[in-house]
């Protein structure tokens, strides 16, 4: 096997300086994604019918095309249909974060029907308002019960995010191509690519199981 990690030593550093990038892009496209999958699981349980039909025929584009094709849509489509020249970063975070937002909206959909129906029935016989009810006792019943579910949904979009490299994002995968690329070697540095997400992806899942244990010792 003619392998040699000693040219690639000197370039790690570069390629560990796009975990920042990918912690703030999977974080950006996360939260956005959260609060519009909230959005529309809400229209999904609404009995207004323009929005009910609205947010499923969105789920249903959004889960039944690639996310490279909405991704290459968004990023190259906007500058010609808006004038915007919408940077690589910013084309990233909005697609993962409407693309996570379809996913999202199921996840919490179900969470809150999950919610015992007796818990909004109270609330109503108290006279509270059905936003206050929503906020303050169904969902976060409902997120308490499918965080496991949200934190599948962070750590696949960190595995996802390696697709904005192909938009130009020097993110870990971009630049660990960039030293493939400049030592005319490709397996060293997309090897300590692949463990640096794995790193991160662990990290990530040890939080969340950490903090599943939490809120069920707090329940």
């Amino acid at each position: 096997m003619n392998l040699d990690f000693g040219r690639i030593i000197p370039n790690i550093p570069f390629i560990l300086q796009g975990i920042l990038l990918t912690l703030q892009f999977t974080a950006l496209s996360t939260i956005f994604g959260f609060l519009w999958g909230t959005v529309l699981s809400l229209f999904k349980i609404s009995n207004i019918t323009p929005l009910t039909w609205f947010s499923n025929v969105y789920t249903s584009i959004f889960r039944g095309t690639p996310l490279l094709v909405q991704l290459s849509l968004i990023y190259y489509a906007t500058p010609q249909l808006t004038g915007y020249n919408i940077s690589p970063l910013e084309a990233g975070v909005f697609t993962f974060s409407l693309n996570s937002g379809a996913y999202i909206s199921e996840t919490i959909r179900g969470g809150i029907l999950a919610v015992d129906r007796g818990q909004g029935e109270a609330a109503k016989s108290l006279g509270v308002p059905y936003s206050m009810m929503m906020w303050d006792v169904i969902l976060p019943q409902a997120v308490k019960n499918i965080l496991p579910a949200l934190a599948n949904e962070s750590i696949n979009l960190l595995k996802d995010s390696t697709l904005v490299s192909v938009i130009g994002v020097t993110d870990i995968l971009r630049r660990s191509q960039i030293v493939a690329a400049e030592k005319f070697i490709y397996f060293e540095p997309i090897l300590v690519a692949a463990l640096i997400y794995y790193v991160i992806v662990m990290g990530l899942t040890t939080g969340a199981y950490a903090l599943e244990r939490k809120l069920q010792r707090s329940s």
